[in-house]
């Protein structure tokens, strides 16, 4: 028997594991999709109701925009509900080979990540609706009427909020990267301006595109950044 095929049979346990885990994830996700799927009507009618701009005629110009508004916000759901699912189950198979330390480092992890996520989603979202409420009155000072379309206009503030979510958790990727020694702190605080520079550019690829915005949107990310070096040096430095 070859080298390749020993490690097989020997992990072959753990493999299964890993490979059942896969499998009811991967139901759990498409259920959690048809059931954000179906029950799409009354999230739209919600966030038409309380994302009501002035001056703005929220309109569909295709009979299947509904259904491809729907078909997002069911995936939306399914990833908001899994991912959580996905990290605690990964804990869960990890756990037994893990040192306590590190046991307590993902147990905090997990909720830290969501709470950063849910601050990030929010936060965006009430900056994109201040954005889109100046745009539409630019608009009208030029005359120009605004009838948005109901599928870019949903799909676009829940997509960007989620991205600058997902950029809020960056703080636990940066010190987990520490902890397992890829970075240092002393690099970390060497590429300030590098990082600073990297944070608006990559704001500014998310709508909307006025400056005020982009520094509003950009400056909390900045100041998370900042308090991640700060924390992990103050760690670094306590255990010298």
């Amino acid at each position: 028997m070859s080298d390749f095929q020993e490690g097989i049979a020997k992990y072959s346990v753990y493999l299964e594991e890993l490979r059942r885990r896969v499998f009811r994830l991967t139901k759990f996700f498409v259920l959690i999709f048809f059931v954000g799927f179906f029950v799409s009507s009354p999230v739209i009618k919600f966030l038409i109701n309380h994302l009501h701009i002035p001056n703005v005629i929220i309109a569909t110009t295709s009979p299947f925009q509904l259904i491809n508004l729907s078909m997002s916000i069911g995936f939306f759901f399914a990833c908001v509900i899994t991912v959580p699912i996905l990290i605690y189950s990964l804990y869960s198979f990890l756990k037994p080979g893990l040192l306590k330390k590190e046991k307590r480092l993902l147990t905090l992890s997990v909720p830290l990540a969501i709470g950063l996520f849910v601050l990030g989603f929010f936060y965006c979202s009430g900056v994109l609706y201040y954005g889109v409420n100046m745009i539409a009155q630019v608009n009208v000072g030029l005359g120009i009427a605004n009838y948005w379309d109901i599928s870019s206009f949903i799909s676009e503030i829940v997509f960007t909020s989620s991205l600058l979510g997902l950029l809020f958790i960056l703080p636990l990727v940066i010190t987990f990267l520490i902890r397992l020694k890829v970075m240092s702190v002393q690099f970390l605080s060497s590429k300030r301006k590098h990082a600073v520079i990297g944070i608006f550019i990559l704001v500014s690829l998310l709508p909307p595109t006025d400056g005020l915005s982009l520094i509003v949107m950009a400056v909390p990310l900045v100041l998370i950044f900042e308090l991640t070096v700060l924390f992990n040096k103050r760690k670094t430095i306590k255990v010298v």
